[in-house]
């Protein structure tokens, strides 16, 4: 099974999963990984990281833009495999220790069956591990303010509203920003493509996904790297706003 995974700058790729990206940053033999995927998607994530010349042991860190099975998939594989450290921000800690679950329900899938590309996005969720129970141990929250001392010099940038905790993450010196899910390119739910928020099912607080869009309208860059969708390149800032204009 072979991941898609795309250079997008120097020592940075996307890699397109099973509906959903992360991101590998790479310095020398080290590796951030920038969210999992589903825990399906583990061979793919093993795939991915081995194309760039990685491997499991020689992940930093995996960091975490918000605890949804979809980008938890694996974090607590690496963790307990390979001890590899798994930091989010700290509102969003106990969500990857389960303490609490915002993730959209089967009811309100259910109840937006009617809408295009929702019933068959969710059997390959269930089918891709979208509801297993795969809480992070051992989490722990961003242990300094500014650049992460990982490869990439990742900077976390708080955008929360799609859960209380998310965070996309810029890399100033390529001009990338990970988006997540504050801020996508597309989704096997949505109806048109480009700059966009989820489908408002899919959000814990809609209202504060929509403001925290302003976080990414201050940052420079030139290429988007999010959590659903292709790469999309252009100033960041206008990709923010352009989403702003629609969620409106």
């Amino acid at each position: 099974m072979r991941a898609a995974v795309r250079q997008v700058a120097d020592g940075i790729y996307l890699v397109h999963g099973s509906h959903t990206n992360w991101v590998i940053l790479t310095e020398g033999d080290a590796v951030t990984l920038v969210d999992t995927g589903y825990p399906g998607d583990r061979a793919l994530l093993l795939d991915s990281l081995a194309q760039v010349g990685g491997s499991p042991e020689a992940v930093a860190a995996v960091l975490i833009t918000h605890a949804h099975n979809d980008h938890l998939g694996s974090a607590e594989y690496l963790h307990s495999a390979h001890g590899t450290p798994v930091y989010l921000h700290e509102a969003e800690v106990p969500h990857a220790r389960r303490e609490f679950l915002h993730q959209v329900s089967v009811g309100r899938v259910l109840r937006n069956g009617w809408r295009p590309g929702v019933l068959p996005w969710a059997v390959h969720a269930l089918r891709s591990g979208g509801t297993r129970h795969v809480p992070v141990t051992a989490p722990e929250p961003f242990p300094a303010p500014g650049p992460l001392d990982l490869p990439g010099r990742p900077v976390p940038v708080p955008t929360p509203g799609h859960t209380l905790g998310h965070c996309a993450f810029q890399v100033p010196d390529a001009g990338v920003v990970i988006s997540g899910d504050a801020l996508v390119s597309g989704h096997a739910t949505a109806r048109i493509k480009g700059p966009q928020l989820l489908p408002d099912m899919f959000h814990h607080e809609r209202t504060r996904a929509v403001a925290s869009l302003a976080a990414l309208e201050d940052l420079d860059g030139e290429v988007l790297l999010p959590g659903h969708g292709p790469v999309h390149r252009g100033p960041v800032r206008e990709a923010a706003r352009a989403a702003r204009e629609r969620a409106a």
